[in-house]
């Protein structure tokens, strides 16, 4: 099976371009902006022509598409996540290879949703933010494609490479600097907000089964479990045996308040403010994983004190 990958370098695509090498009946070809992509394109700019064109060479049998942004304004989001999506799109339905497409969309793409409840695939789509309205938009326009293709609604992806700028990878870093200068206690602001977690190998495992399966329309990818900030951060301490006192700055629900982790702040030289959670989605989230289990045969193997363990392990080796 031949897979063009596209994103390969981005956290969720590196982790898929390497599940996906490891089936000796994967042929992969990685297509995107970087100098080590076998194909350099940018989706955001290249002519849905130009990608027919390669596609009718490479003849694929699936289509993997993990690019995107998840930062910017709306215009910049916009070109990443949603033009760039309509060119895949639109190349596909063009190209003669009839591949299959999978598609990684967002579980920002839902919106908040009510405490306590898992959100199913059937929940209508109410994005808070800009990035949630440009993924949304993106699958939207792989569902209304009329090709053979399926939409993974990931919920928060954690574990090994977890971007510094996540809230996850914030803590870790906030942790990493409370130990290094011997600080007895860590303030942490934001902690409230509960969110699904998934390990990125085994959102990488759910793409592999997706490439292989008929399944289509909309699955969710998530751990089935809502997690609030400040449990993992006790978990992340007892990991990293970091001993000292984690102190929760509250706050008014939604209100802006310290970013995480800023133990000794200048008052001359104050830290940004920004809610830990700028996607849109309120204080919780949690997926509705059963789709994923009938439809894909996939269940997360991955705890989240093991995501948080090398989550740590990258953060320790900045000491």
């Amino acid at each position: 099976m031949r897979v063009l990958l596209i994103g390969a370098n981005g956290y969720i695509g590196r982790f898929v371009a390497d599940r996906l090498l490891a089936d000796p009946a994967v042929q992969l070809t990685a297509l995107g902006r970087g100098d080590d992509a076998d194909v350099r394109f940018d989706l955001a700019s290249g002519s849905p022509g130009a990608l027919t064109r390669f596609l009718d060479a490479v003849h694929p049998g699936v289509v993997v598409n993990c690019a995107g942004a998840t930062r910017g304004g709306a215009r910049e989001l916009t070109r990443h996540n949603t033009v760039a999506v309509a060119t895949v799109c639109e190349a596909l339905r063009r190209s003669g290879c009839g591949a299959r497409l999978v598609q990684i969309g967002c579980s920002a793409e839902y919106g908040p949703s009510q405490t306590g409840s898992s959100t199913a695939e059937d929940a209508v789509p109410r994005p808070g933010g800009p990035y949630g309205v440009s993924k949304l938009a993106a699958t939207e326009l792989v569902l209304g494609s009329g090709l053979d293709a399926v939409v993974l609604r990931v919920f928060s992806p954690a574990g090994p490479g977890t971007p510094a700028g996540s809230p996850l990878g914030r803590l870790a870093e906030a942790m990493r600097r409370a130990m290094q200068s011997g600080d007895g206690e860590l303030k942490l602001g934001g902690l409230g907000a509960q969110r699904d977690f998934v390990d990125v190998r085994d959102v990488a495992r759910a793409v592999h089964a997706a490439s292989l399966s008929a399944a289509q329309g909309v699955i969710n990818i998530g751990s089935g479990r809502a997690v609030r900030l400040r449990d993992a951060a006790a978990v992340l301490a007892r990991v990293a045996g970091y001993g000292g006192a984690l102190h929760e700055l509250d706050g008014p629900p939604g209100a802006l308040r310290t970013a995480i982790g800023h133990p000794r702040p200048d008052p001359d030289h104050a830290p940004p403010v920004a809610y830990p959670y700028p996607d849109g989605c309120g204080s919780w989230q949690q997926a509705d994983v059963r789709t994923a289990r009938d439809r894909l045969g996939w269940r997360p193997r991955i705890g989240l004190e093991e995501s948080l363990a090398d989550i740590w392990m990258e953060a320790a080796c900045r000491i």
